[in-house]
């Protein structure tokens, strides 16, 4: 019913062998994809910071830039600017818990237990902002 494949792969032909194009193993891959969603978590911990700062938000950047200076070989990555943006504290805060989640994914297949801590408690963190504050009733 299918017909048999005649013609040689267009990966092989084009590159010719193997061995023209850089390789990266797993573990690069994934320190690549993780340092990338932990820079993504600081940018969105740093407007959260600059709309209210908080000796927390600032340990939590302090946590997230040494990880990913960790991860891209002591490379510090550029922080967001103290420009104020339209979005809502709540908004920042759901947007940082799915971030901190892709990271804690990430972290626990690549097992880099010092970045899974740090986004697991990110993650507990932008859930308890998240959640609705209740006043006691009298």
């Amino acid at each position: 019913m299918y017909e048999p494949i005649r013609a040689k792969s267009v990966h092989t032909t084009m590159a010719g062998t193997t061995a023209d194009f850089p390789h990266r193993s797993r573990e690069e891959e994934l320190d690549i994809q993780l340092a990338g969603h932990l820079a993504a978590l600081l940018a969105v911990t740093d407007e959260l910071r600059a709309a209210a700062p908080s000796a927390g938000l600032d340990a939590s950047a302090e946590r997230l830039t040494e990880q990913v200076a960790r991860l891209r070989g002591g490379r510090t990555p550029t922080r967001a600017s103290r420009g104020r943006r339209e979005r809502s504290a709540m908004a920042l805060h759901r947007r940082a818990h799915a971030l901190a989640g892709r990271a804690l994914v990430v972290a626990a297949s690549r097992a880099d237990t010092a970045a899974a801590i740090l986004a697991a408690e990110c993650m507990d963190a932008h859930t308890a902002a998240l959640e609705p504050r209740t006043l006691a009733s009298h």
